[in-house]
């Protein structure tokens, strides 16, 4: 007897030492996440398909080389207009229609481009696709990160970047696709089937959920909770949650439904830009810094070069056939693709900050062992396979180490780190650094190049990777497990290296990392 008490007893204090369990992914989250993270398809499809499509658009159009780096680049200049009207719109309409106005303003452009009939026409057709391309990219991250459950946000605020590498991907397939066309045909063709990802998109958003945050914020706290019991792991947390998000509005918790719906009204963002630039808290002020700082890295680093002017990096490494280059593009799409996928299941693992240091260091080696061989091919009178072989490799760990951490990490840490009343302006913010930052580097790349030779041009991008990777280890603070409510303490000072204890502790955690009581 006295032996079988032993055995429970030991088997006991065995229990108390196992790892929690971990919930169960939220199906439902999940696919409201995937469905309205395909909106960010449009940008990357655009990416992709204008790399391949600029090589028979020369030839048909007769165009030089100032306009062949504008209509590359200009369409993230006219994305700032979608993204400017995007924050506002969606706190006028809601998330999820705003959805639906992103993919059909950009169904809009994509038949123009696929009827343009010169370059004027089609620099019109980009200008509407441009601003679909500018809502998608705002509101995409916003309504993920807001319906993601605290267990599983990083995997699932990730899905935009994973949904814009399936667009590049298509669009290199689309390219290879139709390159055996007529030359006139082709590539209206691949600029054209861009329509059929926007159909699919406002048709698939029609079937989800509004935002919780956003239905607080418009008084529907009956909506709001139904919602979250959907997207929540557990009722425990989707109590919690609404009490969180009433706190950051300002409701009293103790209101109920049908008087908040009253109450609540004024709540309209008014005020935001004041409160971020002119009376910004210590840590507003620091998260802005953050917010704008890693989506300035981000692009200029140059990968948007690379993956544009791909086929006319593989010409400078001695690829000449079209064919042969356009199976290249192919070859970066997949290893996009694959990567940020793999990132999707590492950043609620590991964290945002060591993927996104990590991401950076990849992209220091990369980016300047392809500057050398780029430079010693340039130099060369003859093949030189070695350098060859070696820009094509670094090439490919170059997106790679982008989309490890870089690529995912400016959507998924810019979309947590916003308090919610900051939130759809301070993304459009975000949204407007990065497109910027985009059309600079996509519409200087071929200039720059025989400026300072294309070696040159990534020895730059290879130097602000470096500045990036010091910059993000003093600045940016690690972000994991806490809820989107909690992210505020987290700033106001520039010391990014967490304390001991902040790892461990959970989304409901007082300062000493013990568990709050839910407040029901």
């Amino acid at each position: 007897m006295a032996v079988e008490l032993q055995a429970a007893q030991k088997s006991a204090n065995l229990e108390d030492f196992d790892p929690p369990m971990k919930p169960k992914r939220n199906k439902f989250a999940i696919a409201c996440a995937t469905l309205a993270s395909m909106t960010s398809i449009l940008l990357g499809y655009d990416i992709g398909v204008m790399s391949g499509a600029i090589i028979y658009i020369r030839r048909d159009l007769h165009i030089n080389d100032v306009q062949v780096e504008v209509l590359m680049g200009i369409i993230n200049l006219y994305s700032l207009i979608g993204s400017f009207l995007a924050g506002r719109t969606s706190d006028w309409i809601g998330r999820r229609y705003t959805i639906v106005l992103a993919g059909g303003i950009f169904f809009i452009g994509a038949i123009l481009m696929g009827f343009s009939t010169n370059y004027a026409f089609l620099m019109f057709g980009r200008f509407v696709a441009g601003v679909g391309v500018g809502y998608a990219l705002m509101i995409a991250p916003v309504y993920t990160a807001e319906v993601s459950p605290t267990s599983s946000r990083g995997f699932l605020t990730s899905f935009p970047e994973v949904f814009i590498n399936a667009g590049i991907l298509l669009g290199y397939i689309s390219n290879f696709a139709f390159s055996r066309l007529p030359q006139w045909l082709g590539w209206r063709l691949m600029l054209g089937v861009g329509i059929v990802p926007s159909i699919l998109i406002a048709l698939g958003v029609l079937a989800m959920p509004e935002s919780p945050r956003w239905l607080v914020m418009r008084g529907r706290l009956g909506d709001a909770r139904r919602v979250l019991q959907k997207i929540s792991d557990s009722d425990q947390e989707a109590q919690q949650r609404l009490t969180d998000i009433k706190l950051a509005t300002g409701i009293p918790e103790s209101c109920n439904d049908e008087v908040v719906e009253v109450i609540n009204k004024q709540k309209s963002g008014k005020g935001v830009w004041k409160e971020m630039f002119i009376t910004a808290t210590p840590a507003v002020r620091h998260i802005i810094v953050a917010v704008i700082s890693i989506h300035f890295f981000q692009q200029s680093v140059g990968l948007d070069s690379v993956v544009l002017y791909s086929p006319t990096i593989f010409e400078k490494a001695g690829i000449t056939s079209d064919n042969q280059k356009l199976l290249a593009t192919v070859a970066v799409g997949f290893t996009k693709t694959i990567f940020i996928l793999v990132a999707t299941f590492l950043l609620d693992r590991f964290g945002r900050r060591p993927l996104l240091l990590t991401s950076y260091g990849g992209l220091i080696v990369s980016l300047f062992t392809l500057a050398t061989c780029l430079t010693v091919i340039g130099h060369s009178d003859k093949r030189v396979k070695w350098a060859v072989v070696l820009s094509i490799t670094t090439v490919l760990s170059s997106v790679a180490s982008f989309s490890i951490g870089a690529g995912p990490i400016a959507w998924v840490y810019c979309t947590e780190v916003l308090p919610l009343r900051l939130r759809a302006q301070g993304a459009a913010m975000g949204v407007v650094v990065n497109r910027s930052i985009c059309a600079l580097i996509s519409m200087t790349f071929l200039s720059l190049s025989k400026a300072i030779t294309i070696g040159g041009a990534f020895f730059l991008y290879g130097t602000i990777a470096t500045i990036g990777w010091i910059f993000f280890f003093i600045v940016i603070p690690e972000t994991r497990g806490k809820t989107l409510e909690e992210m505020e303490a987290s700033f106001g000072s520039f010391r990014a290296k967490p304390k001991p204890n902040d790892v461990a502790k959970g989304p409901n955690s007082d300062k000493d990392g013990n568990k709050k009581p839910i407040q029901s």
